[in-house]
């Protein structure tokens, strides 16, 4: 139940991934016998299944190593090819590590960085985001939905604003792909990050889409090679695990609307039953705007990292696993105006394609369990005394 740090690989994704490791092993950039362009078109397919899910066209898909290295090219690459026209880019700060180190890169290049606050809800108001445009403002990135509290931000609005003002938009929707719609034309976008290994797809791929019409955006590459990709990306192709990227894009696109049912019913049930067993819990970042299948809640008078360390059996965390090595609490919960205390006391629950009502169920009881069980052998916490009001689930 840890579905937003990864996913298991589908097996169908798997069988589809085979032949590409032997029998049709080629390099796409041969182009001299059928072992290249067997795989060349393997290449192309998996492009139009990844642009299919999106809403691009096959054209503006950028195969990279993952959602890191698609956040590194989209914020680096507009600014070294748009530093001309502006030196300000504007992000939250809730994003991901590679969104926020990033910008802190260009920081120290002389880039003016806005990072903006975020409500109680865990949202964005987009009249912050207005009211930080500059004339200097060459870029916006704000993810879609956040890898800790599940929370998808006002996308659309920004991007019509964005759109409105001439700044590109960028958005990590790493989360978002494959689990709830996403068009990059509906929602203005211009660039965004991907990746397979959240959609049930391997590791170690990804894709940055970026627009070509209406505006068609430069940017300048951050790897140099063999000109790859129309010289934006260079390196050998890895073909099995794009291949298993586009038939885990197809898959998403033909089952997204069943299993956004089936996933968030699950979800639900899980709520509902550990408030049943345990007392003073609250339920971090707004419900009704939030991903089917994410749960993060807090458990005052434990540490989350107990309840992770006791439960063996289920997986979950407290917090991004790009952050799981820090003591620290949460970045993104405490952004939410969450106490420190109350910020460790937190985890994160993300459900995904192969969970089913018997194994949600057993979650409810172990982690009541052992929730309880942790309050009795704390020496500070005494049932009740945390208020209830102070505690109410937000959104």
């Amino acid at each position: 139940m840890d579905c937003h740090a990864t996913t298991p690989t589908d097996s169908r994704v798997f069988k589809a991934m085979v032949p590409y490791f032997t029998e049709r092993f080629g390099n796409p950039s041969s182009r001299t016998h059928r072992f290249g362009w067997e795989a060349e078109k393997a290449v192309d397919r998996a492009r139009h299944h990844i642009a299919d899910l999106i809403g691009a066209r096959a054209k503006e898909i950028v195969f990279t190593s993952g959602a890191t290295e698609s956040d590194n090219h989209a914020i680096k690459g507009v600014a070294e090819a748009y530093c001309d026209r502006g030196n300000h880019i504007i992000t939250s700060v809730i994003e991901h590590r590679a969104v926020l180190a990033s910008c802190r890169r260009l920081e120290k290049r002389g880039f003016k960085i806005t990072c903006l606050t975020v409500g109680k809800d865990g949202r964005i108001d987009p009249n912050d985001v207005r009211r930080a445009i500059t004339s200097e403002t060459i870029l916006i990135s704000i993810m879609t939905a956040n890898s800790e509290i599940g929370v998808i931000q006002p996308i659309a609005e920004i991007g019509r604003i964005a759109k409105k003002e001439g700044v590109l938009f960028h958005t990590d929707a790493v989360q978002a792909v494959g689990r709830v719609p996403f068009d990059v034309e509906e929602l203005s976008v211009d660039l965004a990050s991907i990746t397979a290994h959240k959609m049930y797809g391997p590791k170690g791929v990804g894709a940055l889409y970026v627009r070509r019409k209406r505006p068609s955006i430069r940017l300048t590459p951050i790897i140099d090679g063999g000109e790859q990709q129309n010289g934006l990306r260079s390196g050998t192709l890895n073909v099995p695990s794009i291949v298993g990227f586009g038939e885990a894009a197809r898959l998403c696109l033909d089952e997204m609307f069943a299993e956004q049912k089936r996933v968030r019913s699950l979800r639900d049930h899980l709520l509902d039953g550990l408030r049943r067993n345990i007392s003073d819990l609250r339920v971090n970042g707004s419900m009704c705007h939030r991903l089917p299948n994410n749960l993060n809640v807090s458990f005052p008078g434990i540490t989350g990292e107990s309840l992770v360390m006791g439960v063996s059996d289920i997986a979950m965390s407290t917090g991004s696993a790009c952050t799981s090595g820090s003591n620290e609490p949460s970045y993104v919960l405490t952004a939410l105006g969450i106490s420190r205390e109350l910020a460790r006391a937190s985890i994160r629950l993300g459900l995904g394609r192969f969970n089913d009502i018997e194994q949600v169920n057993y979650a409810i009881r172990i982690i009541s369990r052992a929730v309880n069980r942790l309050r009795e052998l704390s020496p500070v916490y005494e049932s009740g005394s945390v208020g209830a009001n102070s505690l109410s689930r937000e959104g």
